[in-house]
């Protein structure tokens, strides 16, 4: 497969159409239906938690979100594919996958409403905690897969970034070094047109971010990643080859983020409606809904069954994290350092000083 699509010769890996047509047949993943509806079912309910997250933000309930609306698909077949022993390496927009490797809901809240336990993962083995700062988690991704060859594990390291990522350093430092020591790591780049609101053409003068495995003599492959389809057999296929030693693999998934870059964006300031008409069209939502529609295996009137369920799911997780309690002080002060320094307690000090304030100020 990676022959067929080698970047250099400009072409994009699809399966179905915006219609959710099969276009590519000799293509086809191997999905039981049992296993496409819950992939719907998955990605549908990772998208109802995201709108809500979005409701709670402008509410004032939880700080500063990213959303994952209308990049599903691309975390939803790694989800499906993933195994209890790899490793999950995430950006920040990859909630479907995380759900999948056993993260909580409850967490994914904690964590973005500012507690630290919010990264602890407490079901999910092998996931690395979100990461703020761009592509510098590639880096570590690198060197887990050192670790797993070195080893000689059966474990694949799944690695997610965004395009704004591919100009940072830690990325082709990253990619190189998992070239030369052909480790088994799969890069996932989320190209959703923007990095922030720059857009993809001013971030490279490359034809595309996937031909960039090629400088660094690594499979690549750029994917319809809104093709759930698409998005299962490339992943698929890399994961064959890190198990065969023919690690690691650069998909390039292009796809469009339908939402803000976070709650803190107006994207309306540096793109169209006519372009978010255009991308609307490609949603991998509606195009795997109608693939499962053609096929008799999904209707509108189980979808409406099944979403206030969700709905109160995530509520339901969401109250509990809003009760969690208040943040614990030593969390702040007390790990930073194996001994505080004093301009650090004189902050601890100063702090104390104003809760003492607060509490007087509330009486």
């Amino acid at each position: 497969m990676f022959n067929e699509y080698n970047p250099i010769d400009k072409k994009v890996f699809q399966v179905i159409d915006d219609k959710g047509k099969v276009v590519n047949k000799a293509m086809m993943p191997s999905i039981s239906d049992e296993k496409l509806i819950k992939a719907y079912k998955d990605m549908l309910f990772a998208r109802t938690a995201d709108l809500q997250i979005v409701s709670y933000q402008r509410q004032g309930r939880i700080y500063t979100y990213p959303p994952n609306y209308g990049q599903e698909a691309i975390s939803g077949a790694v989800g499906a594919l993933i195994g209890e022993n790899d490793w999950l390496v995430p950006a920040f927009r990859e909630m479907g996958a995380m759900l999948a490797k056993g993260v909580t809901l409850k967490e994914l809240f904690l964590y973005f409403m500012g507690y630290e336990d919010g990264s602890k993962f407490q079901k999910a083995k092998k996931t690395l905690p979100i990461s703020v700062p761009i592509a510098s988690q590639l880096l570590h991704a690198a060197g887990i897969g050192y670790e797993i060859k070195y080893n000689k594990k059966s474990e694949v390291v799944f690695a997610f970034v965004g395009d704004g990522g591919t100009s940072e350093g830690d990325f082709h430092e990253a990619v190189n070094f998992a070239g030369v020591w052909k480790v088994p790591v799969v890069f996932i780049i989320q190209n959703n047109q923007y990095g922030i609101s720059t857009p993809t053409r001013m971030q490279t003068a490359s034809e595309s971010l996937a031909i960039k495995a090629v400088a660094y003599g690594v499979k690549g492959i750029k994917v319809d990643g809104n093709d759930y389809f698409a998005m299962y057999k490339a992943v698929e296929e890399s994961i064959k080859a890190c198990q065969n030693g023919e690690g690691p693999v650069l998909i390039e998934a292009v796809t469009y983020r339908k939402g803000a870059h976070t709650t803190s964006d107006d994207p309306t300031k540096y793109r169209t409606k006519e372009e978010e008409q255009q991308w609307e069209l490609k949603d991998p939502l509606k195009r795997l809904k109608l693939y499962l529609e053609s096929k008799k295996l999904w209707s509108d009137k189980e979808e409406e069954k099944i979403l206030p369920q969700y709905k109160e799911e995530v509520d339901r997780q969401f109250i509990e994290a809003e009760n969690y309690g208040p943040y614990p002080k030593e969390d702040v002060f007390k790990y930073l350092y194996a001994e505080m320094p004093d301009d650090l307690k004189e902050q601890e000090k100063e702090y104390e000083r104003f809760l003492q304030w607060k509490a007087s100020k509330v009486k």
